[in-house]
């Protein structure tokens, strides 16, 4: 019930090429449960914003009143990486002993923010559900620690797909809950779910 609402919500978005870049918003409105309203969208180019720095941003929507106020800051990934199951980041010896070293007691105030990180390798699925007419899927897996969200390649007609992918996340609360998400590419389809399961960090 706003004409000028105020979200203060943060989200994280991470991309590993030098590739062009556009951010995609749309401002919906919902009545009920089952009616919903496009009230507008906007893009924004992000290679063409300067890096290392918030950029505070009024976008007005195309071809419908009204505009959004947005702070976008472009930097690079930190703590956060994709790599192939034969270069893991915690297979070097001298890598692990600098983070027992940065995580040892001595050094829990040095940085409060710094709760650690997550480490994860996804492997394979086996007998996934076939979402093609042909008996196969194109399955690929999607990775989601609080806001922050890696995929992996898609394995295409295959039910039984091996990615051996090494996802590493910051972990921002040891509350979080890491959700992985199988899902089947469908062209300019959206993605079919094909299964899930979660994990919080306080059981690892």
């Amino acid at each position: 019930k706003s004409a000028n609402p105020q979200w203060r919500e943060q989200f994280d978005f991470h991309y590993f090429s030098d590739r062009k870049d556009i951010l995609d918003i749309e401002v919906w409105r919902k009545d009920n449960k089952k009616h919903e309203e496009l009230l507008g969208t906007c893009h924004v180019d992000i290679t063409a914003l300067p890096a290392k720095q918030t950029n505070c941003l009024e976008l007005p929507l195309e071809r419908h009143p009204g505009s959004l106020l947005m702070l976008i800051a472009v930097a690079p990934c930190t703590g956060v990486s994709i790599s192939d199951l034969c270069v893991c980041p915690l297979g070097d010896p001298s890598e692990r002993q600098q983070i027992s070293q940065r995580y040892c007691i001595k050094n829990s105030f040095r940085d409060i923010k710094d709760i650690g990180f997550l480490q994860v390798k996804v492997l394979k699925a086996v007998d996934l559900m076939a979402a093609d007419f042909s008996g196969k899927s194109d399955p690929f897996c999607v990775l989601e620690l609080g806001n922050d969200m890696l995929q992996t390649h898609t394995v295409y007609k295959n039910l039984n797909p091996e990615w051996n992918k090494v996802f590493t996340f910051p972990i921002k609360d040891i509350h979080d809950v890491l959700e992985v998400t199988v899902f089947d590419e469908d062209g300019d389809k959206p993605p079919d779910f094909l299964g899930k399961v979660a994990i919080p960090l306080l059981s690892v």
